[in-house]
């Protein structure tokens, strides 16, 4: 079934524009059954030996071998990482639900009787985003809830079949964090030592995403707490003024780049909506093919942003109806496979990627961002090819500088 009526909300027509959204007629919502990973454990087509090792190398059954970066230490470092995101997604896996990730994460907070007043929207947006920040969230956006984005259905984890996929009523906004990455780590991919770098963050948000969500219930409102689970992140992102969607399939965000984890909590707390905001990094992405360039199973688009009508006629996995660049999600996940760990060459080789806390890296983006308009992004990108293909860090010598 196509969206209803095939038409964009009216209170979101706005925000969308600004969004540069492009939304077509065949919009479907997406099915996270066909998420790759979800069809790792169901589908012929993408379950294979070598996704079976992947997914249970992230517990005792890694197999190090000869290579920087692959260590028993670095796999090691990488599944630790992932253990406080591990211990919630396990915890209600016996009743279908891998929270965070294919459930949102059940609360033990009940909501308080009374509601506290915290002043208009604006009062109350600008005290959620303190608490966030004081827990840990590196970036903060609030946005409108947006049901397209929401996935038509999601799985139950122990037969990977369909189930509806249900959020409280009355919700009616949602609150985006941003969690960034260790540039460091982000250095030695393709590593399963990077791995680290994202299984730290998620680690991090899971924490992070459940105490603000307690918080805001014991003020008396509604809270669900959301990873990757329940609806796709990056439109929500974009929404909440945190970035915009790059070739690389993610978001480019000013403060790190494409170096970010996100989480939401869905709320009914009334609060002022940030807008989106240009931020001149898109733009960049339209002549910059770094990121498919290094892709070692050219998974990533050298061409405009576009319906993915080629790549949506084969795989089940990209998303429909949306104008944006689409990556060929069964290649970028079969090379994960094969070297056991998560790949983010397009992270890293990214020119947004960047250590920011140094001045003439701030002074690129500045330009990059046009600033200082057509000529400035000329004089970016004249830069950064001068700078010359960016050389992986080894992974020996993150060990060696000590931390």
């Amino acid at each position: 079934m196509s969206w209803p009526e095939n038409r964009t909300p009216e209170h979101l027509l706005e925000s969308d524009r600004a969004a540069g959204f492009d939304i077509s007629a065949d919009f479907r919502r997406f099915s996270q059954m066909n998420d790759v990973f979800t069809r790792a454990f169901w589908d012929k087509r993408v379950r294979s030996k070598d996704s079976d090792a992947f997914f249970a190398s992230y517990r005792m059954e890694a197999a190090p071998r000869r290579g920087d970066g692959f260590t028993q230490a670095d796999f090691a470092l990488r599944n630790a990482s992932w253990l406080i995101s591990d211990m919630i997604s396990e915890r209600n896996a016996a009743e279908g639900e891998r929270e965070g990730f294919q459930a949102p994460i059940r609360s033990s907070v009940p909501v308080a009787d009374i509601q506290a007043d915290l002043g208009g929207p604006a009062d109350a947006a600008a005290n959620i985003k303190r608490v966030a920040r004081l827990f840990g969230a590196d970036l903060v956006g609030i946005t409108a809830i947006d049901l397209r984005w929401h996935y038509a259905d999601r799985p139950d984890v122990r037969e990977m079949k369909p189930v509806p996929n249900d959020l409280p009523p009355g919700l009616t906004h949602v609150i985006v964090m941003g969690h960034a990455m260790d540039f460091g780590l982000v250095e030695t991919y393709p590593s399963a030592l990077a791995g680290a770098a994202t299984g730290r963050e998620y680690s991090h948000e899971a924490a992070i995403v459940m105490q603000l969500a307690a918080y805001i219930r014991n003020l008396g409102y509604e809270a669900v707490a959301s990873m990757n689970d329940t609806a796709l992140v990056i439109p929500y992102a974009v929404k909440a003024g945190l970035g915009e969607y790059g070739r690389n399939q993610m978001v480019l965000t000013p403060e790190f780049g494409p170096r970010v984890r996100f989480s939401k909590i869905f709320t009914n707390l009334d609060m002022a909506l940030d807008a989106v905001k240009p931020l001149g990094m898109a733009h960049y992405c339209q002549d910059c093919t770094a990121c498919a360039a290094a892709c070692p199973v050219k998974a990533l688009p050298f061409g405009a942003p576009d319906f993915g009508e080629e790549v949506a006629s084969g795989s089940p996995s990209t998303l429909r109806g949306v104008r944006k660049w689409s990556s060929n999600a069964e290649a970028c996940f079969g090379y994960w496979t094969k070297i056991k760990t998560d790949c983010a060459i397009c992270m890293r080789v990214c020119p947004f990627n960047r250590d920011y806390t140094r001045a003439a890296d701030r002074l690129w983006r500045w330009l990059a961002r046009r600033h200082m308009g057509a000529a400035g992004v000329k004089l970016a990108r004249w830069w950064e090819a001068r700078r010359g293909k960016r050389a992986r860090l080894k992974p020996s010598q993150w060990w060696a500088r000590g931390h």
